[in-house]
């Protein structure tokens, strides 16, 4: 297996260093996955502005915490679970809502609900979804608009879930305490 260089600002290529350094203002650390992308400075440009966008869409920040661990969870990417596990509390989503992601399980709220439902079925069938199904998910609430950007977070996911799969990520220490395995889900 190849091993990646977990990149700090000195060791990175040169086109990814001032990326890095705005994660480590913004953050106050730079996560171990954006270290690694920095390897590729195409890769972390385009995770960067991909994640900024997705941050823009529509949904609140607990809808995009929906879709992106809805897609964590169906991807198994350990990494990503614990971070976000992490950093949704911080952005207000409430912690029934994290622990039913994490544990497959249902969200309480109709309208997430649904959101969570659909972001399964476009991950699971790879964007094959029936007209019942984007049915469903408009007459929660949702706009076709959402629709697309449930598509939009899928492939945000895909990058970094992927990414973390090859590279074997190793989880960052501040995201440790939120560990997460599908055996874990399973069990709970």
């Amino acid at each position: 297996m190849t091993d990646y260089t977990v990149h700090t600002q000195d060791t990175a290529p040169e086109g990814s260093k001032a990326i890095l350094q705005g994660a480590k203002q913004a953050y106050g650390m730079v996560p171990n996955l954006m270290a690694i992308m920095a390897e590729s400075p195409a890769a972390l440009e385009g995770y960067t502005t991909l994640m900024r966008i997705f941050d823009n869409s529509d949904f609140t920040p607990t809808e995009r915490q929906i879709v992106l661990m809805t897609n964590i969870r169906l991807n198994n990417c350990t990494y990503c679970m614990a971070a976000h596990s992490t950093i949704a509390p911080m952005q207000g989503v409430p912690a029934d809502v994290i622990e039913s992601l994490r544990n497959d399980t249902s969200l309480a709220e109709t309208k997430l609900e649904a959101l969570r439902i659909f972001s399964a079925k476009v991950n699971q069938n790879r964007g094959v979804v029936n007209a019942a199904d984007v049915d469903a998910f408009l007459a929660a609430g949702y706009s076709k608009a959402n629709v697309l950007e449930v598509v939009l977070g899928t492939g945000l996911k895909v990058l970094s879930n992927y990414t973390n799969h090859i590279t074997k990520t190793p989880v960052d220490k501040a995201f440790q305490p939120n560990t997460w395995s599908a055996e874990m889900s399973a069990v709970a």
